[in-house]
């Protein structure tokens, strides 16, 4: 038996990182190598020259960096924008142009006009022709797009997850406690369970991209093995906590369907953000300095972390018209208002998070590099004012460089967590082997330091590498994405996402200040799991390859989607030479 368990542990430590690299790179190359292929919802005319648009929110302009360009003296630079409802009706606005915008010699006034097919648009001495098309031709332009999966099998790579989360196993039920064996088991279980009835989920929509939730389940099964190291008494838990970000997941995926309605819960979503973080001053309980925890009925929770999905949700639906800087002004007001909130707390982490969001946000949709240069002057100076008057904020960035110097006080985390990471070596030392779970705060705020000791970098290095294929793919899908509300939020989410894993990484080695934040879906904590996961759903809505996200409308059945509002064209009649609407 001895020996059987030698051969077993030694399988599954070389396994994980094998099965790890398979899966990072089948999702690379699935999301980030295929060919970009946009979707095309109608067309601009000038001269002989078709000009396909392929957004719902298109600038039109002389700018090289216009969704449609027409280069020609008369424009200006960003003249008007052009835009595309839920129900398929089109309206052009006027963008303060020097030489105005008009439609059927009409001008353009400042609530915009709609449009139908074969409109004459005038921009100042430029005309084109506006061209709608009809429910078939867009069925047929998208049956021409590669479908997803069909070079990468999204099936193979779940495949191979489930591999490495009973490689995960093995390794957890050697090291693991007897009386905790069967409670691991069934936790891992489950997770390899719930992740298969998500694909199969998705496959009964009709939808075959699957990678988001692939390196979301990645990272999920690390997190369910920091658990069984530290808490193996609360995995059930972890795997509650899993399933039901699944199932938030999976709801916001559907809500953020219909942008209209999407709209319309913005001022609610940005009521109830500032009500929870007001809760969160007044009544939360403080740890470490920080009064980020919230208790109701014994359990605890970290209403920052949920604020983290309504904030994105408020930035990115808040501005909704290209044009109107009055929408920035009152994003900047509910920023400020999340921020000084989170001062009062003193949670210095989180407010870095929002505040990369907030540049994030703020800059795609204004596009003013003035605007981030004065968010960050004035943010700043706002540091300086937390450093001054939050002692605990003050003795992080005191102690950061020097940690060697105070071992057994200020420094005695992260020495622990840059010891620890130290002789896991590559391939680790297995998981649930470690030592620095015994050390507080490890599996959260230095999870990063703890899946080094046990796993081995090659897994810490794969798992920060999960999370950057997020990032590019979050990027890359802004460019394709049919609303700027779909592109904003997904890189406002994934800029979070990006910050929060570089501080727990970076604060536990000790190259950046510890700040005490955790590395997304990794660390224990069910706020921030579910957070991730919820977050999730704005990666899946900017995803607009064919049959890839199940968060927005399939084309090819767009017309049991809009019914008759998306035949509002016109077409000849070849046998009577009328026009038919």
């Amino acid at each position: 038996m001895t020996l059987f368990f030698q051969y077993a542990m030694t399988i599954a430590r070389y396994g994980v990182v094998l099965l790890s690299a398979a899966i990072i790179i089948r999702s690379i190359r699935s999301m980030l190598s295929e060919r970009y292929e946009p979707e095309t919802w109608a067309y601009i005319k000038r001269g002989g020259t078709l000009i396909p648009v392929t957004h719902w929110e298109n600038i039109i302009g002389r700018s090289p960096f216009s969704d449609i360009r027409i280069d020609h003296r008369s424009m200006s630079r960003v003249h008007a924008v052009l835009t595309r409802s839920d129900n398929g009706v089109w309206r052009i606005y006027d963008i303060f142009s020097r030489g105005g915008v008009w439609v059927n010699d009409s001008k353009v006034g400042i609530n915009g006009t709609s449009l139908r097919s074969r409109d004459v648009l005038s921009f100042g001495g430029s005309t084109v022709l506006f061209y709608d098309i009809s429910t078939e031709q867009k069925k047929e332009l998208e049956e021409r797009r590669t479908k997803v999966g069909a070079r990468v099998s999204p099936a193979v790579t779940l495949l191979e997850l489930t591999l490495f989360e009973i490689c995960l196993l093995i390794e957890q039920i050697i090291y693991a406690d007897d009386e905790y064996t069967a409670l691991i088991a069934v936790a891992f279980a489950g997770l390899i369970a719930l992740q298969w009835m998500c694909y199969y989920l998705m496959c009964f929509m009709g939808r075959s991209g699957f990678e988001v939730e692939t390196l979301a389940f990645y990272l999920s099964s690390l997190g369910l093995s920091v658990a069984a190291s530290s808490v193996p008494e609360d995995m059930l838990q972890q795997l509650i906590f899993t399933i039901v970000g699944v199932a938030m997941f999976l709801f916001g995926g559907l809500w953020l369907r219909k942008l209209k309605r999407t709209y319309a819960m913005r001022i609610p979503v940005g009521i109830l953000a500032l009500l929870l973080l007001a809760v969160n001053v007044i009544f939360s309980d403080a740890v470490l300095g920080a009064k980020n925890w919230l208790s109701i009925g014994g359990f605890s929770f970290q209403p920052s972390e949920f604020v983290k999905v309504l904030y994105v949700y408020v930035g990115a639906s808040t501005l909704d018209r290209l044009y109107r800087r009055q929408n920035l002004y009152s994003f900047i007001f509910f920023s400020a208002c999340c921020v000084v909130a989170l001062a009062l707390i003193g949670d210095f982490g989180t407010a870095l998070i929002f505040f990369a969001s907030f540049l994030v946000i703020s800059f795609m949709r204004s596009g003013s590099i003035a605007t981030v240069m004065l968010a960050v002057t004035g943010a700043g100076l706002a540091g300086v004012l937390a450093i001054s008057v939050k002692p605990h904020i003050a003795s992080r960035f005191a102690i950061w460089g020097h940690v060697w110097e105070d071992i057994y006080d200020k420094g005695y985390q992260q020495t622990r967590a840059m010891s620890a990471a130290a002789s896991g070596g590559l391939f680790g030392k297995g998981a649930g082997n470690g030592w620095l779970h015994t050390i507080f705060a490890a599996n959260t705020d230095m999870v990063f330091a703890e899946v080094c000791e046990e796993l081995g970098l090659m897994i810490g290095l794969c798992m920060v590498l999960a999370v950057l294929t997020l990032a590019f793919f979050a990027v890359r899908s802004a460019r394709s994405g049919r609303s700027a509300f779909y592109s904003i939020a997904a890189c406002a989410a994934m800029s979070m996402m990006l910050v929060q894993m570089g501080l727990n990484v970076f604060g536990s080695l000790d190259i950046l200040p510890f700040t005490g934040v955790t590395f997304p879906f990794v660390s224990r904590g069910g706020s921030s799991l579910l957070s991730c996961w919820m977050m999730m759903g704005y990666i899946k809505a900017a995803d607009t390859r064919r049959g890839s996200s199940f968060a927005v409308r399939d084309i090819r059945r767009i017309d049991d989607l809009y019914g008759d509002d998306d035949d509002d064209y016109y077409d000849d009649d070849e046998d009577n030479g009328e026009e038919k609407h």
